[in-house]
């Protein structure tokens, strides 16, 4: 499936309502139950959502900015509308929650992520799992249109997860 980034900053507000008009993005699955549920479990402002396909099932990852400035990723199953994952952003290594666990950089990282998936990278966010896990998460886009979500963990070098990005509105 082709990428689609879909850069709608206006569809966003402050209390996290979502308004996509006549798109074709909320017509399937359950994405007004998963926003709810994300903004009920870390209130404040949806700054990006993604569809994404992790384990050959559809997810919603919500972003959301709560009141005290932190980036949560809320994912949520889009045929069930359970929540999956909470995890925190925080901003580089010199968090001590990701620094303190870090034995790969993140220049190893990036090899590593690379010879998984050759491309270019187009965004790194540093994450610390609900289990306090820390890892680089990279958005990798390849000349195919296709754009490939991995995590790699920040002490072993394994990559933790894989999904492939089917769309993205909201900021960067």
């Amino acid at each position: 499936m082709i990428y689609k980034k879909i850069l709608l900053a206006g569809l966003l507000s402050v209390t996290g309502n979502v308004s996509f008009a006549d798109t074709e993005i909320i017509k399937h699955g359950r994405f007004e139950e998963c926003r709810e549920q994300a903004l009920a479990l870390r209130p404040g402002l949806i700054i990006k959502v993604e569809m994404k396909i992790e384990d050959d099932a559809e997810v919603y990852e919500f972003n959301i900015r709560d009141i005290e400035n932190r980036d949560w990723d809320i994912e949520c199953a889009a045929a069930t509308g359970q929540i999956i994952e909470i995890e925190e952003e925080v901003y580089g290594i010199n968090d001590p929650r990701f620094s303190e666990q870090m034995k790969i950089d993140y220049a190893r990282a990036k090899e590593i992520a690379l010879q998984f998936y050759p491309g270019e990278i187009l965004e790194v966010e540093y994450e610390i799992e609900e289990s306090g896990l820390a890892v680089y998460e990279f958005d990798i886009w390849q000349a195919t249109d296709e754009v490939i979500k991995l995590e790699v963990n920040s002490r072993t070098g394994e990559i933790h997860e894989f999904s492939r990005e089917l769309w993205q509105i909201g900021y960067e």
